[in-house]
């Protein structure tokens, strides 16, 4: 560092500010800087910053499954934060949620040198009292019932499915029916009870429930029997994914959407407005999660203090063109 101070003409904490992308180098000086670097070969030795620091400017991401799209897209917004406030991130997937399997990432973590962890674990594994997390480690937990014990960031599973279906009542149909995601799933927990509870509210009857297991096939099949109800008008599906294929089977079996049967999915996924017809969905704020997220474990990386309790980012609906008054009787 030294020398490339000596030979940009600057000082060794200009280098040092350069080196770490702090924003406050006037541009001139930091292409001489990054000129000097790269004449002398100079790379800046994290773990030697680190050793003197303290901090290894890291965070650890322990996920569960990459096969969602809710959490491919919350582990891209916390990448983005992270590398916006300059640090890096650490993935590593666990293969099967069991208590055995997260206590082990938590080891592998601390074996890789992270100041923060951040857990995208929609199972309910982090509810239980038998799975304990590191202490003195900065812990984040997207999409979990552990707010009593850790910190949560979650968006409004609950308030984004009572929308979904007080729009649908809305509209005028006599009940909504639902395609619930998987029964480990917390966020599909959370949506199937806010439906549930939602209908019971309105007075209305509450049908049988079909479960999906986030896919497009899953909704496919779940489609086919909700189209041999005849009393079916209105369906709230847990994720777009599986109302993807909620919509195929409608077609195939000659239910028009929307005008024989409604449909509202949840997520709001970029491809939703080009389904046939364009999907009415719950639009979640994956962005705002991530950054959450990543603002919690800074905050108790600079305090050193365990923060617990939920923080929810709200939901919204988006209106497109497969949602509809149901049909008229006799018509």
């Amino acid at each position: 560092m030294a020398d490339v101070a000596r030979r940009a003409g600057v000082s060794s904490q200009t280098v040092s500010r350069v080196s770490n992308g702090h924003p406050g180098v006037v541009d001139a000086t930091r292409q001489e800087v990054l000129a000097a670097m790269k004449e002398l070969g100079y790379r800046p030795n994290s773990a030697a910053r680190a050793l003197k620091s303290g901090e290894f400017r890291t965070i650890g991401i322990i996920l569960f499954t990459l096969s969602t799209t809710g959490n491919v897209r919350t582990l891209d917004a916390i990448a983005t934060a992270a590398a916006q406030q300059g640090y890096a991130t650490t993935l590593l997937p666990v293969a099967v949620p069991t208590q055995d399997q997260v206590r082990g990432a938590f080891t592998r973590l601390g074996e890789l040198a992270v100041d923060a962890i951040i857990v995208i674990m929609e199972v309910h594994l982090l509810d239980a009292a038998t799975v304990t997390l590191p202490p003195n480690v900065g812990v984040v937990v997207a999409d979990s019932n552990a707010g009593d014990r850790y910190s949560v960031v979650d968006v409004d599973q609950a308030g984004g499915a009572r929308q979904a279906v007080r729009h649908l009542l809305g509209l005028g149909h006599p009940t909504v029916w639902h395609l619930a995601g998987p029964e480990e799933s917390f966020a599909a927990q959370r949506r199937a009870d806010a439906w549930r509870a939602t209908l019971r509210e309105a007075g209305c009857p509450v049908p049988p429930p079909l479960r999906g297991d986030w896919s497009a096939e899953s909704g496919y099949r779940a489609g086919l029997r909700l189209a041999a109800e005849p009393e079916c008008t209105a369906v709230f599906a847990a994720n777009d994914q599986m109302a993807l294929g909620l919509l195929r089977a409608l077609h195939e079996s000659g239910r028009a959407v929307p005008g024989e049967v409604s449909v509202v999915g949840f997520d709001d996924i970029p491809d939703a407005g080009s389904y046939i017809p364009p999907l009415t969905t719950v639009h979640q704020d994956f962005t705002e999660a991530g950054r959450l997220c990543v603002e919690g474990v800074l905050r108790q990386i600079n305090t050193r203090e365990e923060e617990r309790g939920t923080t929810l980012v709200p939901t919204r609906m988006v209106i497109r063109r497969s949602t509809a008054p149901p049909p008229r009787p006799g018509a």
